[in-house]
C-alpha cells in the first residue's frame, strides 16, 4: 500500500507530499519501497529523507541496492550517510563493496577510524570479530556510580546499546558486566566493582559466528562482549546481528540439504552459469554414486527376467526407503544444530530410530501386503518378499539417516551435507540389495 502511494506521488511530482508521507513510514518499510524503485526514483526518495533517517534506511537495504546508491550519490553524501551508521553496519557495508568503493570511503575518513576499519576488515569472515561493534559503554571497575552516570549521559547518543555496560581494569581486561538497572538502583558512592556481575559470558574475536549464535540462545542474551586472546575488551555483538547470522546459517543448511552449494547473492541477481556451477558438482557426485544401483540391478538381471513382477515394486521400495532416511536425517540434523544431540548420543539415536523403524515398517508392510496380495492379486511369495523388504529397508534407512549426520559432525563436516539427496542414494543401493537377496531366498530364483 505504501509503495502505491509513493509511486503515485512521484508520478504527480508532488515532492512536498512525498516528503510528508515518508515521515509516517518506518525506516525498514522505506527500505523495502526503495528496493522496488528504479535508479532515478530511488535517488529522489532517498534525498528527501533526513540525514539520520537516510542512514538508518541505508542499513536495511540489500547489498545490491547499497552498491547502486553508492554510485548514484557523490562522495560527500556517501560519507555523511556512513558517518551516521553504527560501526558494525558500516563494516558490513564495506565488506560487501568493490575495492574502488572502499578506497573512496577510506579516503574520506579520519586516520584513527581508517585504522580501526582496516583492523575489522582483517578479521576472518564469519567470525565474532567481523560481527562486533565498538560502540558500547565501558566503565572502569573502580569508578563510582555517579561518575558512571555522567559518562553514560555523555556518550550514550553515539552508542548502539547502553542497557548493559562492561567493567574493565586499567589495561582494558574484561572484569564483569553491569546493567543500567543495577546502576540506577545503586547509591552514588557505590563502586562499579561492587555491583557488577563478575562471571561474564563472553566470546573471542576468532570464534565462529555459529558458536556466537549458540551462546546467545543458551544464555538469552541481548549483547555479548568480545575479547582478544588476553581477555581485553575489543567490542560487543548485539542481538540484531545474531538474528542475521541465524538466518544465514539456516539458509546455508537449507542449500546443503538440497545438495546445492550456498550462494551469498539473491536468486534473481545470480547469473545462470554461477547457479549451474554451484549445482553441477553435487549432481555429478550423486549421478556417479547412483550408478551403484545400476550395477546391483545388472547383477540380478537374471532374477528379474525369471520373475518380471519384481521390477514393478522397485520404484516404490526405493522411494519408501529414501523418504524414511530423509525423515531421520532431518530430525537428527536439527537436533545437532540446536545442541540437543551430540556425538556421544550416537547409540541412543540408533536405538531410537531402530524402534521407530520397526513400528512404522511393520505397519507399512501390513498395508502393502493387503494391497499387493488381496487387491492386486500377486502371489503369496512375491507379496511376502515385497512386504518384508519394506520392513528391513525402513530399518536400514532410518538407522543410516540417523547415523550419517553425527558421523559428519565428528569428521568436522556440515551435517546438512548428509541430508536427502545423499541419504537417498545410499538407501537406494541398500534397498535393492535387500530386495533381491530376499527374492532369491523366499522365491527361490537363481541369480
Amino acid at each position: 500500500m505504501n509503495l502505491e502511494v509513493i509511486m503515485k506521488l512521484i508520478e504527480e511530482k508532488n515532492y512536498p507530499g512525498l516528503k510528508l508521507e515518508l515521515q509516517n513510514i518506518r525506516s525498514v518499510d522505506i527500505a523495502s519501497i526503495l528496493e522496488e524503485l528504479n535508479e532515478r526514483d530511488t535517488l529522489l526518495v532517498f534525498r528527501l529523507l533526513p540525514k539520520d533517517i537516510a542512514a538508518e534506511v541505508f542499513s536495511y537495504l540489500s547489498t545490491e541496492k547499497q552498491a547502486e546508491l553508492s554510485t548514484l550519490v557523490d562522495e560527500k553524501e556517501l560519507s555523511d550517510i556512513l558517518d551516521e551508521l553504527f560501526f558494525d553496519d558500516k563494516i558490513d557495508y564495506l565488506e560487501e563493496m568493490p575495492a574502488n568503493v572502499v578506497k573512496k570511503i577510506l579516503k574520506n575518513t579520519s586516520e584513527m577510524e581508517r585504522k580501526l576499519i582496516n583492523q575489522f576488515l582483517m578479521y576472518p569472515d564469519y567470525s565474532a570479530g567481523s560481527l562486533m561493534t565498538t560502540e558500547f559503554v565501558d566503565l572502569k571497575k573502580d569508578m563510582y556510580v555517579k561518575d558512571a552516570f555522567a559518562k553514560i549521559r555523555r556518550i550514550a547518543p553515539d552508542k548502539e546499546t547502553i542497557y548493559t555496560c562492561y567493567a574493565i581494569d586499567e589495561e582494558r581486561h574484561l572484569e564483569g558486566t553491569v546493567t543500567l538497572k543495577d546502576i540506577v538502583l545503586a547509591g552514588d558512592d557505590e563502586k562499579i566493582e561492587n555491583i557488577m556481575q563478575k562471571d561474564s559470558i563472553y566470546v573471542k574475536t576468532h570464534d565462529d559466528q555459529e558458536y556466537v549464535a549458540d551462546i546467545f540462545k543458551k544464555y538469552d542474551l541481548l549483547a555479548v562482549p568480545v575479547v582478544d586472546n588476553e581477555k581485553r575488551l575489543v567490542g560487543i555483538i548485539t542481538i540484531d546481528d545474531v538474528v542475521d547470522v541465524i538466518e544465514e546459517e539456516a539458509t546455508e543448511d537449507f542449500y546443503r540439504m538440497a545438495a546445492v552449494q550456498p550462494s551469498e547473492e539473491s536468486y534473481l541477481n545470480t547469473g545462470v552459469f554461477t547457479l549451474a556451477r554451484k549445482r553441477i558438482v553435487w549432481l555429478l557426485v550423486l549421478m556417479v554414486s547412483s550408478t551403484l544401483t545400476g550395477f546391483i540391478i545388472q547383477k540380478y538381471e537374471l532374477a528379474l527376467k525369471s520373475v518380471v513382477a519384481l521390477a514393478v515394486f522397485i520404484p516404490m521400495l526405493m522411494d519408501t526407503g529414501g523418504n524414511a532416511g530423509s525423515q531421520s536425517s532431518t530430525v537428527v540434523i536439527r537436533g545437532l544444530v540446536l545442541g540437543e544431540i551430540g556425538i556421544k548420543d550416537i547409540f541412543k539415536v540408533v536405538w531410537k530410530e531402530a524402534r521407530i523403524a520397526i513400528i512404522t515398517g511393520v505397519l507399512l508392510a501390513c498395508v502393502n501386503f493387503i494391497r499387493v496380495y488381496s487387491l492386486e492379486g500377486y502371489s503369496l511369495l512375491i507379496s511376502l518378499t515385497v512386504s518384508l523388504t519394506i520392513v528391513l529397508t525402513i530399518i536400514a534407512a532410518k538407522v543410516v539417516g540417523g547415523i550419517l549426520p553425527i558421523i559428519a559432525q565428528k569428521l568436522k563436516l556440515d551435517p546438512a551435507m548428509m541430508a536427502s539427496p545423499l541419504i537417498t542414494t545410499i538407501v537406494d543401493a541398500t534397498t535393492l540389495t535387500i530386495y533381491f537377496r530376499l527374492a532369491v531366498w523366499i522365491i527361490g530364483i537363481t541369480v
